[in-house]
This record gives C-alpha cells, structure tokens and sequence, in this order.
C-alpha cells in the first residue's frame, strides 16, 4: 500500500512539474512575442516622427501636389490612430497605406532636380530607408516570436495549459511585398551639368531571418 502511495504521489509531482515547466515556457514565449512587438512599435513612431518633415521638404518644391501631401498625412494619421491599438492586423493595414502614400510623395520628389542639393531632404530619405529596414528586421523577429509561441499553444501538453489559463495566440504583422521598400531618388552625373535627370529605384530590406526561439 505505501508503495502504491508513493508511485501516486511521484506521478502527481511528475505531473504538477510538467505543468509548472509548460506555463513558463508559455509565459516566456508570450513576453518575448511582446517584446518583439515593442521593437516594431518603436520603429513605426521614428517612421512617423520622420514623415512631416519629409513632407514639408518636398512641399517647399511643389506646393501645387496638394493632393499628394494630404493624402500623405492622412494617411500617417491612420497609421498612429491603428498603432495606438496595438493591434498587428490594424497596424499593418494602416502602415501599408502609409508605404503607398510615401511613394507617391517620393514621385512627385522626382519631378523636381532642385531637391538633389537640399541636404535635408538627402538626410530624411536616408534615415526613412534606415528606419524600414529596422522595421523589416524586427517585423520578421515579431513574427518568428509569434510562430513559436503559437506553435506552443497548439502542441500538447502545452495546449491544456494554455486552455486552462486562457492564454491568447498571437497576430503575424504582415506586410505587402511591395510596400516594403523607400523610393530611392538617384541623380544622373549628367544632371549636374545639364538639368539634373532623376532616375528612380528601390532598395529591399535585406534583413535575415531570426533563429527560431528554442
């Protein structure tokens, strides 16, 4: 009979160890998941920060685009108003417009030589293109957080844990291939001397893939 209580009790510890290891590992890939999150947030308020600016440059230019710069600003509007819901999906919806808008002001930008010799135009363009490249880089270290600790919730025995703490997956912030690049603006040597010709590229982020969370 002792023998019998012992192996039940060995069993219940065995288990109540499991669950304990479970939970933690579930509030551990929960915390790096939000702190991922963190990381973008911070990037798309610099990208935010940098847009007036980038704006009112190429306003001093071609004040006539009206329609461009409000659209512009509307949609950076949008975009702060999503990330205050801290919500991927609405976030990303939201920065996607922005990216849309930008490249059109980034088209407009084109049309006019001048704005090769203003400095700060030169310095917004890069800090923006610098800017989405840390957002690629933590959108794709977002995302493999969330991969893992999503896995986490649907893999047993963790899925029990999970269910019985309520714990909630994660939403990938995803990003349209297209709108994940800045307009580069690239002036001819010829333009120097005869006009300054623009010519018009993209650069794409090449951020690796984080490692997968253990």
């Amino acid at each position: 009979m002792f023998e019998l209580i012992v192996i039940i009790v060995a069993v219940v510890a065995l288990l109540l160890v499991g669950a304990w290891a479970a939970f933690n590992g579930l509030i551990k890939r929960r915390n790096r998941t939000r702190e991922a999150w963190s990381q973008i947030d911070v990037e798309l308020k610099r990208r935010h920060d940098l847009v007036p600016n980038l704006v009112s440059t190429v306003q001093g230019y071609a004040a006539h685009e009206k329609g461009t710069f409000e659209a512009v600003t509307q949609a950076r509007s949008d975009a702060v108003s999503a990330g205050a819901t801290g919500d991927p999906e609405k976030v990303a919806s939201a920065e996607n417009a922005l990216s849309g808008a930008l490249r059109s002001l980034f088209a407009v930008a084109e049309n006019y030589p001048q704005l090769r010799a203003v400095e700060s135009f030169l310095q917004l363009q890069e800090a923006l293109t610098s800017t989405e490249d840390k957002i690629e880089y933590a959108r794709r270290y977002y995302n493999t957080s969330a991969r893992d600790y999503n896995t986490g919730l649907q893999t047993f025995p963790r899925s029990l844990i999970a269910a019985l703490f309520h714990f909630e997956p994660a939403e990938f912030f995803a990003a349209q291939d297209d709108d994940r690049a800045v307009p580069q603006l690239s002036f001819s040597s010829s333009g120097a001397a005869g006009g300054g010709a623009i010519t018009s590229g993209q650069t794409s982020p090449e951020a690796e893939n984080p490692a997968p969370l253990a």
